[in-house]
């Protein structure tokens, strides 16, 4: 007499039309077909999100996995029929309960199939010669029998993960591009429009960038992100368009001015600026620390006060936190920020970007410090749309400063505990 094979589950379990799917579609498998079983299991594992199966139900399927002695699945012979308690070993120690729940949710994603015996228990029935007639336990046909969809699902999913990275990339490249050139559009005094068309604005570009970058989600899909990426890529070709139009009018004039020094060499005496002023506008705005020509030079004793303070600043909070508290000023930095000197300069341009005064920010450096001040400058970078006014917020905080009600230490624990945040909600989110 053949055995029969069992249909439907023990006990309360109900039978539901998708395990009935699952056993059929394990049945029309060709009797030929075979597969590597950790090859199978690597598409599952990349594809779960679309199975709907949680990692820890995959450490069950890991675990029945080694219950079948080969390492080809194929034929007839596919069930495993551990027991509880040798199968929460292998799944590292997992509590029975779960183990269940985790069972069931493998049968319902149509990875096993249950072959219930009549009293539930697990076990292989033998003929007279030793070989095994018919078993009762989890049948691991349909690995076999959707190994193609398997492996289609993790293609499909690296795929999506190759495209997000790709606009993941681009936004960083791109954000990096913009905040660097717009920072040396300031210093160098480019102007943003073409010839005659108007001032230059380049805080209006910023402010413009800010604000595409201020649209990306904290936990962003590839759709999200794709247009974003589409527009900051335009951006940061219409502003090397501007700064090459820079360069080629300054190769011009350059051209001009030597053919003219060339008809007029016969005079002797040539009247030659060698320091040339600046012109009104962005050109002389550009965030230099350096003091005013006409300012009166400074005693030893205030040299020695101002090297107090920088003292004092460096061991409250050294750069590495300040860095880490403010990644975003890194974008405007020509060559990195390995210094003060460096955080200092990098500053004098972010708060030109920003729309800062030099008004506002040479008050910020006498009442704070330099290096307080330049430390502000990245916060008040960081906190992006915020912060509505940030000339008005760091005229703000140096009436406070000045009054001895202000401390940077709390704005830098603030940015860091706001980032450890993030970094926790993007691990659930991922988790």
């Amino acid at each position: 007499m053949e055995p029969h094979i069992p249909t439907t589950p023990f006990g309360r379990r109900p039978l539901k039309l998708d395990h009935l799917a699952s056993q059929a579609a394990a049945k029309a498998r060709p009797p030929e077909k075979f597969v590597h079983k950790w090859h199978v299991f690597r598409a599952i594992c990349a594809a779960r999100a679309r199975l709907v199966v949680s990692e820890r139900a995959l450490a069950v399927l890991d675990a029945l996995l080694t219950f079948h002695p080969e390492t080809v699945l194929t034929g007839e012979d596919l069930v495993v029929f551990p027991s509880n308690r040798q199968l929460s070993l292998r799944a590292h120690g997992m509590a029975p309960a779960t183990l269940r729940r985790h069972l069931a949710v493998l049968v319902d994603a149509g990875l096993i199939v249950r072959r219930d015996s009549p009293n539930g228990k697990r076990y292989a029935r033998k003929d007279g010669e030793g070989e095994v007639e018919i078993a009762f336990g989890f049948d691991l046909s349909p690995l076999v029998a959707r190994a193609d969809e398997f492996e289609s699902l993790a293609e499909a999913v690296r795929a999506e993960e190759r495209a997000f990275k790709r606009a993941r990339e681009r936004i960083t490249i791109c954000r990096r591009d913009i905040a660097k050139m717009i920072a040396t559009g300031i210093e160098e005094g480019a102007p943003t429009r073409r010839a005659g068309e108007g001032p230059a604005d380049w805080s209006a570009i910023h402010t413009l960038y800010r604000g595409m970058v201020g649209r990306i989600p904290r936990t962003a899909t590839r759709e999200e992100l794709e247009p974003i990426a589409d527009e900051l890529a335009m951006l940061s070709a219409e502003v090397l368009s501007l700064l090459e139009s820079h360069i080629n009018s300054q190769n011009i004039s350059a051209n001009e001015s030597q053919t003219e020094r060339h008809i007029q060499n016969s005079n002797p005496e040539p009247n030659i600026d060698l320091e040339p002023s600046l012109q009104k506008g962005w050109g002389a705005d550009s965030g230099s620390i350096d003091p005013e020509p006409s300012a009166p030079p400074r005693s030893l004793e205030s040299d020695q006060a101002n090297a107090i303070r920088v003292s004092a600043a460096t061991k409250a909070y050294p750069l590495g936190m300040v860095l880490e508290a403010c990644p975003d000023i890194a974008d405007y930095a020509k060559g990195g920020i390995a210094s003060w000197r460096d955080l200092i300069a990098t500053a004098g341009l972010a708060r030109a970007a920003l729309g800062i005064s030099a008004d506002a920010w040479r008050e910020a450096q006498e009442t704070m410090g330099t290096i307080d001040a330049a430390v502000i400058i990245a916060a008040i970078l960081q906190k992006g749309d915020a912060i509505s006014s940030p000339g008005g917020y760091l005229r703000a905080l140096s009436a406070k400063a000045r009054a001895k009600e202000f401390s940077i230490g709390p704005v830098l624990m603030a940015l860091l505990r706001g980032k450890l945040a993030k970094t926790a909600r993007e691990r659930k989110s991922t988790g």
